[in-house]
C-alpha cells in the first residue's frame, strides 16, 4: 500500500485531521502509549533475596530450625520478615513513584492538525495524523512516509543493527518507506502518516515482553561488595568458632548455634530497607524541587558527582536565540540565502516556525527574515544538516538561476569556499569576540537542469556573508555556578560553538577559562593523553557526539564521578556513558530517554539543589552502615575470641 492509498484508507489528507476527528479517533484507538515500566509485588519480593545479608539471615534461620532451636529460628525469622516487609513496602512505593514521575516526562511531536503544524504530546497521536520528522526526533508511532529528504533512521532498538537505515517515500519496499515507533532520526527530514499507535506498533509488540535490566550504579556496587565482605567474614568466623569448639571438645550443636548468632549479630540486618527508604524519600523531595528521578539508584551518583560537563546554550544562556545582524560580502542578501538553505517547505515556514531548530526559527521569525523572504524561489533538492558535516544545503531556482545555497558552521563552510579574504575571517573573529553565534552562508551556481544535490557538490563555494545571533546570559547563572563550586563540583563546557564564543560566554558568567580543547585537537590525542588534557581543560569546543563520550570516558578513567547535562540528539551517547546523565523536560526525546535524571527547568541552581539532596541520601545511608557495623563488628569479634579461649561459650544464641 503506497502513501496515497494509506491516506485514502485512513480517511486523511496532506492537511491532516481536524481536531474534532482526531478526538473521535483518540476515543476509538486509545492514547499512543506503551507501559514498559512494569513491576509486581512478587518480582520485588524475589529481588529482596539477592542481597547477601538477607541470604545469610535466611540460612541462619533454616539452620537453627533444623538443629532444633525453634526460639533462635523464630527470632532470626522475625528479623528477616521485618526487614523484607519494610524493604518491600518501601521499594513498591518507590517504584510506583518512579513510574508516576516518568509519566511527567512528556514527548512532543510536530503534527498537522486543521491544516496547520502544531506541537502535540505524542500520546494524543491517532492513525491518520500527519507528522513532520527532523534530525534527532524519536519516531512517535508507526508511520508510512509521504515525503523524505536524505532521511535515515537508527533502528537498532528494533533490529539490533547499529548502522542507520536509509528511507525513501517512493520506495516499493515496505521496510524502506515506513518509519517505526521508537527509532531515531539520524539524518534528514520527512513527513509521515500515522498508521499504528500504542500497543499496535512493532515496538509495542516487542515492549510487552521486555523487562528493562537497569545496570548497577557505583554506590549499589559498593554496597553489594560490602555485604559480600561481611558475609565472607561471618562465614570465616563461623568456621573458626566451630573448629575451635571441636578441638576444645565443646558441644558442637551449641557451637553451631553460637556461630550462627555471631554471623547474624555482625550484619546490619535492616540495610536493604534503610537504602530503599532513603532513596524513596529522596526522590519525593527532589520531585518537589523540580528534579525527576528516572532511576532511584542514580540519586547517590548525583550526590557523588565531582565534575559536571554541560552545554552552553540554555544552561549559561537563556536559550532564547534571536537574530541579531547580517554581514554581507556581495550583492546577495545573506538573510534571504539563509532562508533558502533551511530544510523546510518555504510556504509553510513563512507562516509558522513550529518544529524548526532555534536558529532557523529565529531567522524566519525575525523582521529581517520576513522582509527578505523570496516567495518565488523554488526548491529542487536539499541536503539536511548533520553533526559530522555541520552544513545544510538546498538546490534552488531563483531569478532564473540554479543555485546551491549552503549554510552552517563558519569553519566548515569556509573550508569549502574559494577566495576567502583575511578581512572576512577578521570579521568572523570580531563576531566571535562579541559572543555571537554565527552561521556562514555560501553559494555556488549549478548547471541548468540540475535536479539533485550531493555532499560532493558542497565545494568550490563563494562566501556570501555571516548571520549573527544573540543568546542572552542567564541573570542568576553566576550564583548557580558558585553554588556548584561550593559543593566541590568542577563545571566544564562542551559545545558545538567555536572556542572563541564559548570562552567569551564563560568570562561573562565568571567561569574560569583555562585550557580550551577543540574537536580537531581531541582527534589527535591518544586516550591516555586525552585523560590528562581533559582534566586540565575547562572548555571543549566544536566537539562531536563521539568526542563528548570520549571526554567523559577519559575523565572517568581518572577516578572522577562525572555528570553530563545535555538536551540534544548529539548528547545522547554522552548521557548514556556518564555516571549520571541529566537532561531537561524541554530536551529532545532521545536525550530524555537516555538520561537518568530530568530537570523540569534547565537551571544549574536546580541541579545544585539536587546534588545536595543526593548527598543527604548518601550520608543518611552511610550513617546507618557505619554506626551499625562498627558496634556489631566489635561485639561479635570479642564474643568469638571469648568462645575460642574460654572453656565455655560466652553467649547463648
Amino acid at each position: 500500500m503506497g502513501a496515497r492509498d494509506a491516506l485514502s484508507h485512513l480517511a486523511s489528507s496532506s492537511s491532516g485531521l481536524s481536531t474534532a476527528e482526531a478526538s473521535k479517533r483518540l476515543l476509538q484507538y486509545g492514547p499512543n502509549t506503551i507501559h514498559t515500566h512494569q513491576f509486581t509485588v512478587f518480582s520485588l519480593l524475589l529481588g529482596q533475596f539477592k542481597n547477601p545479608i538477607l541470604i545469610l539471615l535466611t540460612v541462619a534461620a533454616i539452620a537453627s530450625g533444623l538443629l532444633g532451636d525453634a526460639g533462635n529460628a523464630s527470632v532470626i525469622g522475625g528479623i528477616l520478615v521485618l526487614s523484607v516487609t519494610l524493604s518491600l513496602v518501601t521499594e513498591f512505593r518507590a517504584e510506583k513513584a518512579s513510574a508516576d514521575l516518568q509519566k511527567r516526562t512528556t514527548h512532543r511531536a510536530t503534527v498537522i492538525r486543521d491544516g496547520q503544524p502544531q506541537q502535540l504530546d505524542v500520546t494524543k497521536l491517532v492513525p491518520g495524523d500527519i507528522v513532520r520528522l527532523s534530525l534527532g526526533a524519536v519516531i512517535p508511532a508507526d508511520l508510512r512516509l509521504i515525503s523524505t529528504d536524505g532521511f535515515e533512521c537508527d533502528e537498532s532498538i528494533i533490529t539490533g543493527e547499529s548502522m542507520p537505515v536509509e528511507k525513501a517515500a517512493e520506495s516499493d519496499d515496505v521496510a524502506a518507506n515506513c518509519a517505526l515507533m521508537g527509532t531515531v532520526v539520524r539524518a534528514g527530514s520527512a513527513t509521515g502518516l500515522v498508521i499504528r499507535t500504542g500497543g499496535q506498533t512493532e515496538f509495542g509488540a516487542i515492549a510487552q515482553g521486555l523487562s528493562k535490566r537497569i545496570p548497577e550504579t557505583d554506590f549499589q556496587m559498593g554496597l553489594r561488595k560490602f555485604s559480600v565482605f561481611l558475609l565472607r567474614l561471618a562465614l570465616g568466623m563461623c568456621v573458626v568458632v566451630i573448629g575451635a569448639s571441636a578441638i576444645l571438645h565443646h558441644n558442637l550443636i551449641d557451637a553451631v548455634l553460637f556461630a550462627l548468632a555471631l554471623a547474624v549479630g555482625m550484619t546490619p540486618q535492616l540495610l536493604p530497607a534503610v537504602v530503599s527508604t532513603a532513596l524513596a524519600l529522596g526522590s519525593r523531595q527532589l520531585a518537589k524541587d523540580g528534579v525527576l528521578v528516572k532511576r532511584l539508584a542514580s540519586i547517590e551518583d548525583l550526590g557523588d558527582m565531582d565534575v559536571l560537563i554541560t552545554d552552553k546554550t540554555g544552561t549559561l544562556t537563556l536559550g532564547a536565540v534571536a537574530f541579531n545582524s547580517a554581514v554581507a560580502f556581495g550583492k546577495a542578501n545573506p538573510v534571504a540565502l539563509g532562508l533558502l538553505a533551511t530544510d523546510v517547505d518555504y510556504a509553510n515556514a513563512a507562516k509558522s516556525t513550529v518544529g524548526m531548530n532555534p536558529l532557523d526559527a529565529a531567522l524566519w521569525g525575525s523582521s529581517q527574515g520576513k522582509a527578505a523572504f523570496d516567495s518565488k524561489a523554488k526548491k529542487l533538492g536539499s541536503l539536511a544538516f548533520d553533526h559530522n558535516r555541520r552544513i545544510a544545503s538546498a538546490l534552488v531556482e531563483t531569478d532564473g538561476l540554479c543555485l546551491l545555497v549552503s549554510k552552517g558552521s563558519p569553519e566548515e563552510v569556509i573550508s569549502r569556499c574559494i577566495g576567502v579574504t583575511e578581512a572576512q575571517t577578521s570579521q568572523l573573529s570580531a563576531l566571535y569576540q562579541a559572543g555571537r553565534r554565527v552561521i556562514a552562508v555560501a553559494t555556488r551556481e549549478m548547471p541548468q537542469g540540475t535536479i539533485s544535490v550531493t555532499a560532493t557538490d558542497e565545494s568550490g563555494l563563494t562566501l556570501q556573508g555571516f548571520l549573527a545571533f544573540t543568546d542572552p546570559i542567564k541573570p542568576e547563572v553566576q550564583k548557580s555556578l558558585e553554588a556548584l563550586a561550593n559543593l566541590g563540583i568542577e563545571v566544564k563546557i562542551a559545545t558545538g560553538d567555536s572556542a572563541e564564543v564559548a570562552a567569551t560566554v564563560c568570562k561573562l558568567v565568571g567561569l574560569s577559562v583555562g585550557k580550551v580543547l577543540t574537536g580537531t585537537q581531541i582527534d589527535n590525542l591518544t586516550d591516555a593523553q586525552l585523560a590528562t588534557a581533559a582534566a586540565e581543560a575547562s572548555v571543549f569546543a566544536r566537539v562531536s557526539p563521539e568526542q563528548k563520550a570520549r571526554i567523559l570516558r577519559a575523565l572517568r578513567s581518572d577516578g572522577k564521578a562525572v555528570g553530563f547535562l545535555g538536551d540534544g540528539v548529539n548528547d545522547a551517547i554522552a548521557l548514556h556513558d556518564a555516571d549520571v546523565g541529566i537532561s531537561v523536560d524541554s530536551a529532545t526525546d532521545v536525550a530524555k530517554d537516555a538520561a537518568d535524571i530530568v530537570l523540569l527547568e534547565k537551571d544549574l541552581g536546580v541541579l545544585a539543589t539536587g546534588v545536595r539532596q543526593g548527598r543527604r541520601v548518601f550520608q543518611n545511608t552511610m550513617k546507618y552502615v557505619l554506626m551499625g557495623t562498627a558496634g556489631d563488628f566489635g561485639n561479635m569479634v570479642s564474643a568469638a575470641i571469648g568462645g575460642v579461649i574460654l572453656p565455655f561459650l560466652p553467649m547463648a544464641p
